[in-house]
Order: structure tokens, then sequence, then C-alpha cells
């Protein structure tokens, strides 16, 4: 079967081991969305003859690097066969935080501790929306990737990281979204009031005297000031009377 030309951006799942021959290396990629040939989220092995990018993969990466891998999608004979992408070229779309064995320990203790649980159900639960959004009939445009992956070292959480393509219009409609999320978040709780309560204010607010009160304000006011009083009053309540209208 011929190989199918294929670029993939996906996270190094674990450190890349030498091929069978010299100068060639192989390892795997955890993608996401963004090819037709390929399930939503899939580990994809990968392999290379190139000398530059196996020297790369062996000396220079480690897990958690996001790779964007470009070569030719090799599918199996038979059923029970495995795919692999031959690579040709490798570009580092973003690198992973550099692990020593105190972050190793203490990454492996973050794995089992409730907020960081949270934290992967969070991602999976954002990346299933924005995949959804993007399944969405495209706008004109070329696409745009949004990449989640959880804060900081990712050697031990590279099967929560996501890629999502986005077209330009709904990318538009996602900041759309967040900017009304963000005027609702700036709101208070809403709060409900007892029945009684409500009617005890409107009798309360309806037992005002609009004229009465505006006439106490502007006798309280120094002459000078009575017509920018007069505005501030007509701003709250409207159509507040004139100095020249009121008693002394």
């Amino acid at each position: 079967m011929d190989a199918i030309p294929l670029a993939l951006d996906g996270y190094l799942v674990s450190e890349a081991e030498p091929g069978v021959h010299e100068d060639t290396a192989s390892w795997r990629l955890t993608c996401s969305v963004g090819t037709d040939h390929l399930v939503e989220e899939a580990v994809i092995p990968c392999t290379t003859m190139q000398p530059q990018i196996a020297h790369a993969l062996l000396t220079e990466r480690q897990p958690g690097d996001l790779l964007r891998v470009t070569g030719h999608l090799v599918l199996p004979d038979t059923a029970d066969g495995c795919i692999r992408l031959d690579a040709d070229s490798l570009e580092v779309l973003w690198e992973a935080p550099l692990l020593d064995l105190d972050d190793d320990a203490e990454a492996g203790a973050m794995t089992t501790s409730g907020t960081h649980t949270d934290r992967s159900t969070a991602i999976a639960v954002l990346a299933e929306a924005l995949t959804g959004l993007g399944q969405i009939t495209p706008g004109p445009g070329q696409s745009i990737r949004i990449h989640l992956s959880p804060a900081g070292p990712l050697g031990f959480g590279v099967e929560h990281c996501h890629s999502i393509t986005l077209s330009p219009t709904l990318a538009h409609r996602l900041a759309d979204y967040i900017d009304a999320l963000n005027c609702q978040s700036d709101r208070p709780d809403t709060v409900l009031l007892d029945p009684d309560t409500v009617a005890d204010l409107t009798d309360l607010f309806d037992a005002i005297d609009l004229t009465a009160l505006t006439s106490t304000v502007l006798n309280a006011s120094r002459p000078e000031h009575r017509p920018a009083v007069t505005r501030a009053l007509d701003d709250v309540f409207g159509n507040a009377p004139g100095p020249d209208d009121l008693d002394p």
C-alpha cells in the first residue's frame, strides 16, 4: 500500500530509542485531532532514517516536547499490523522543562494528588468542548492550532495533552464566548429576595416624593452649585425640577 504524505503535531511520549540500523531512531507521539486518517487521539509510532533527526531525538529531545513530524504514514499490510510514520523532517514547537531526579519524584507524587486529578479532568472537558467546536463546518482562511497540556513538567502528563484545530471564524466565536463569560464572572451571584421583602421595598420607593426630595437637596446646596446638582438629579431620577421651579 502506498505511503500517505502526512504532517503530525504531537507530544513525545517517552525517550526515543536507537533503531536497528546506525543513524536511525524510533519514538512515539501522542497526537490529537488534525487528520482524517487518525482517530481523535492516538499514539503513533515514528521512525526515521535521517541521521540529523535520529541524532536530535536521541540526544536533545525529551518526553513532553511538542514536535511537528513530517513524512509518510505507512499502513500495515495485514489487519493485525501496525501503522508507522516514516519521518523526513522534524520541527520542535515547544520544549518541555528539563527534568531531574527530584522533579521525577515530585511529578510522580503530583499525579496521585486530588488537585492534579481535578486538573486532568478539567483539561479533558475543555479539550472535548474545543474539539466539538472545531468539528463545526470551518470558515474561510487558514486554520489555528490550540495546544492544551498540564502546566509544569510534561514527562508524566503526556496522556493529558491535546491539540485542537479551529478556523479563524470559530476562533472569533470562541473569543466572544470568553468575553461574555468574563462579563458574567464580574457580576455578583443572583440573590433571590423574599416576596414580602420585595413588597416592602416597592412600598418604600413608591412613598418617596421626588419633588420634596429634590427641594430638600437643592435647598441644602449652595446657589452656585444648584445647576450642577440639578443635572445630577436629572441623571438619577429624570426631569428633576430646576432651582427656579422650587419654593426657596
